[in-house]
């Protein structure tokens, strides 16, 4: 029998609640006319507050003294000796940012962070990297620096990869950190404009050019890999076989960085799907759902370029998808780049139309009783992607139990499709904190409350703030802190108590002059009930 504790409050996170607000930033929550009054403004502060200073507190025991780079995981009690050997480059840039967000809501001075990111910022500079290119190994060890070639948990052999996705989180963090610290400015740019994004960019695919997962820079003999140099490096590299051909996901981040950079031209934010085309055949069928939408023509860089606006029907609303369903995809970038400002016809009408959709697939669909499904650590062991799987452009998408329950859609002419699943028909579902904090600026009401209700009702939070992720009807808990999920806390902290200081550090210059009036012009086929 399920657990269901909590059901409250989904009218306040109705697409009308979207919180865009001036700086600065806190979440202001408004009650139905027939619920109590909202407490005030000073007590959502403070509670944030403290989630803050708690979450900082899982960062910090993340870092390594001597190199200033942090662990990808910590055990739940934050002891030193619980720390992964192991850490990314989205770690990293995510250590950067937290470390500023730390310094702008007060949890630690001026002079302990320019310290902390210095160090940082010295030890990536001396980490190896693919030179040519200026992109980073996919996986360092904290404590010496070192380019890792045996996974230490297993001893199973790594072949050195340069993810588009993890560099782009990376030069986030030095963007954020030279902003932020003029102390810092010199070396971070200076290894920041090494990196170039237009090294994954492939002309040739889609409308617009798309960009691959990553490269090796050794041959392993995969037959998959595709051999190539896209941005005249003078060197031949192996590509993944795949590019990120979805436009809703968090790659999306390095794509911004290049054309803000112009390393890609503009012309590649419209070269990504929002959703597949709509057509009389069976072309996309392997997909989730039959799209919505029309063709549409934007202008970037002198060139014209044709968009499908496509959104899929998800409980009567019409939502571009995510690539897998999950939170982080949709809404970790506007961490940083005012989407749904910027684009008020398109990510404004989105983002919360998402969340929506999120908070509904927990709280109706499913009763749940809680909500918030994003890559998170499995609370059986391991690491695991969930999601919403509707909201996901891939046909078995992320999901959000334990038993993969998933839902194949009937496709006129293409497939029979099976009965939408019952509440009955789903099990274990798995939450992660990290989705509410993303889902803060858009439902605040009902985020904080999410929050509130997981830290009461189960054994969810602990020293370093919320654990990574609850299975709500076994009450079973992943009581470990990852880097990249408490880094995404601290960003969007960092928004909400401190001004929008995130975004105000990231966007001036190139983001605001090259990517902006391309979000400025587009409309989504996006649309609430």
């Amino acid at each position: 029998m399920k657990i269901q504790f909590r059901r409250s409050l989904l009218a306040a996170a109705a697409v009308g609640a979207v919180l865009v607000s001036s700086s600065p930033y806190v979440p202001t929550l408004a009650a139905e006319d027939s619920a109590p009054a909202p407490a005030p403004a000073t007590d959502t502060t403070a509670v944030l507050e403290g989630y803050a200073a708690d979450t900082w507190a899982s960062v910090d025991a993340m870092v390594v003294d001597r190199t200033g780079l942090p662990a990808d995981n910590v055990g739940g009690r934050l002891k030193p000796g619980s720390r992964s050997t192991f850490t990314s480059p989205t770690n990293i840039g995510a250590y950067l940012w937290s470390t500023v967000a730390a310094r702008d809501t007060g949890l630690i001075g001026a002079k302990d962070a320019r310290k902390r990111m210095a160090r940082t910022i010295a030890t990536v500079g001396k980490l190896e990297k693919h030179e040519p290119s200026g992109q980073f190994y996919n996986w360092y060890d904290p404590r010496t620096r070192e380019k890792l070639r045996v996974w230490p948990e297993s001893g199973d052999e790594v072949q050195p990869f340069m993810s588009s996705v993890d560099n782009g989180w990376l030069a986030t963090g030095l963007l954020l950190a030279a902003r932020a610290e003029p102390a810092v400015a010199d070396e971070a740019d200076a290894i920041r404009e090494d990196m170039d994004f237009g090294c994954y960019y492939n002309e040739a695919e889609g409308q617009g050019g798309q960009i691959r997962g990553g490269f090796w820079d050794e041959d392993f003999g995969d037959p998959v890999r595709v051999k190539g140099d896209y941005c005249g490096m003078g060197e031949d590299v192996w590509y993944t076989g795949h590019h990120y051909g979805a436009f809703n996901t968090e790659p999306r981040m390095a794509s911004y960085l290049g054309i803000a950079e112009g390393q890609i031209p503009q012309k590649h934010y419209y070269g990504t799907f929002r959703t597949f085309p709509a057509t009389d055949n069976c072309d996309w069928a392997w997909t989730e759902a039959p799209p919505t939408g029309e063709w549409r023509t934007y202008t970037a860089g002198g060139e014209d370029v044709d968009v499908f606006e496509g959104a899929l029907d998800y409980r009567g609303m019409k939502v571009v998808p995510t690539w897998g369903g999950s939170m982080f995809e949709a809404l970790m970038v506007p961490l940083f780049v005012p989407e749904e400002t910027w684009g008020a016809r398109s990510w404004g009408v989105n983002h919360p139309l998402y969340v929506q959709g999120q908070i509904e697939h927990g709280l109706e669909e499913t009763d749940y009783g809680y909500w918030g499904f994003s890559p998170s650590n499995n609370p059986a062991g391991g690491y695991r992607e969930y999601g919403v799987d509707a909201l996901g452009l891939d046909g078995p998408g992320y999901t959000s139990d334990q038993e993969r329950t998933d839902w194949e859609q009937p496709w006129e002419g293409c497939r029979d499709g099976e009965p939408a699943p019952t509440a009955a028909d789903y099990g274990d579902g798995v939450v992660t904190p990290h989705a509410s904090f993303l889902a803060l600026r858009y439902a605040p009401e009902a985020a904080m409350e999410n929050l509130a209700n997981l830290r009461e009702d189960f054994d969810a939070y602990g020293p370093g703030g919320f654990y990574d992720a609850v299975a709500v009807e076994s009450g079973q808990v992943s009581k470990r802190y990852l880097s990249l999920d408490q880094g995404m806390v601290m960003a969007a902290l960092g928004n909400a108590l401190a001004g929008d200081d995130m975004r105000d550090y990231v966007t001036p210059g190139g983001l605001t002059e090259q990517v902006k009036p391309l979000m400025e012009q587009e409309v989504f086929g996006a649309s609430p009930r």
